[in-house]
């Protein structure tokens, strides 16, 4: 399935600062991811099964650094990962 990049509809988390952030957009069974400093550069692309696991592995501290301190559970959760885009 062919992807239309221009026309998605590209979210950013309302937690994004002006340094930037990525984007994601859904378009059928795939998931889009871009940097939201360069819209027209490389974009990576998941299916939705590959996303989800994705982000189950951001919920359960996968790729936090060792060396950081976990937040409780609920807290300081990016939009995008709440809402599980």
């Amino acid at each position: 399935m062919k992807v239309d990049l221009v026309t998605a509809n590209w979210r950013k988390s309302s937690h994004s600062s002006n340094n930037g952030c990525v984007e994601v957009a859904r378009s059928g069974d795939q998931v889009a991811v871009r940097d939201s400093k360069d819209p027209s550069g490389a974009v990576l692309l998941f299916t939705a099964h590959e996303w989800r696991a994705f982000l189950a592995g951001v919920r359960d501290g996968e790729f936090d650094s060792p060396n950081r301190q976990r937040a409780p559970r609920s807290a300081g959760r990016p939009s995008c990962c709440r809402r599980g885009l």
